[in-house]
């Protein structure tokens, strides 16, 4: 295996109408104007960076971020395996709204963050699956430096992947808005050189 620099990177801000949380897993909203000036931020950050390959999520917020931090310098290839975790029933639901109308539910799957499955979604055992074999093959295509522009849980499987950890820990690795991760690949593996770094242009 060549040596190589992945850099990984959470798209930016998206565009909401209210600040609640909600789980916004494969829905596909659009960047927020703070997102497009973080993406933006990225692009100059990583302007001197040799990129061989790019690819993104092919949800919009992915696919703007890539586009955007790209700056036209490389093409960006959008894949759908590299979407967020599905949260099927829940998908725009907030936290709060479920912990009311689903306890039993909303308990369970903190109590089993790695394998419970939210009906008609994915577990982040699951989702995991899709994405290590995305992130595997990506590096098996590409040669040279590689960016990938993914979401908070995407980004934070394929760490737990490189580093070896659980997925159950899966939350452990802060993943802010067009945070900025950095993985050296050699012979001898993955070095974890960064994660969730982040500017004065970041944020959540």
């Amino acid at each position: 295996m060549e040596n190589r620099v992945l850099y990984l990177v959470r798209h930016g801000k998206i565009r909401q109408e209210d600040d609640q949380r909600r789980y916004i897993g494969q829905i596909d909203l659009p960047l927020a104007e703070e997102g497009r000036r973080q993406a933006e931020h990225l692009r100059r950050r990583m302007e001197h960076a040799e990129i061989g390959a790019a690819y993104c999520s092919d949800l919009t917020r992915s696919r703007e971020t890539a586009e955007i931090a790209a700056g036209g310098r490389f093409e960006v290839v959008a894949r759908p395996d590299l979407r967020e975790i599905s949260m099927g029933e829940w998908e725009g639901r907030t936290l709060g709204e479920i912990a009311r109308q689903s306890p039993d539910e909303y308990t369970a799957r903190g109590e089993d963050i790695a394998g419970f499955r939210v009906p008609g979604g994915e577990s982040f055992v699951e989702c995991g699956r899709r994405v290590v074999f995305a992130f595997e093959d990506v590096l098996a295509r590409s040669t040279g430096n590689v960016l990938i522009v993914g979401h908070a849980g995407v980004n934070r499987l394929i760490l737990c992947h490189v580093l070896g950890m659980p997925v159950k820990n899966v939350f452990r690795i802060g993943q802010d808005y067009s945070c900025l991760n950095i993985i050296q690949v050699s012979n001898s593996g993955y070095q974890v050189k960064l994660i969730n770094g982040r500017s004065r242009s970041g944020g959540r």
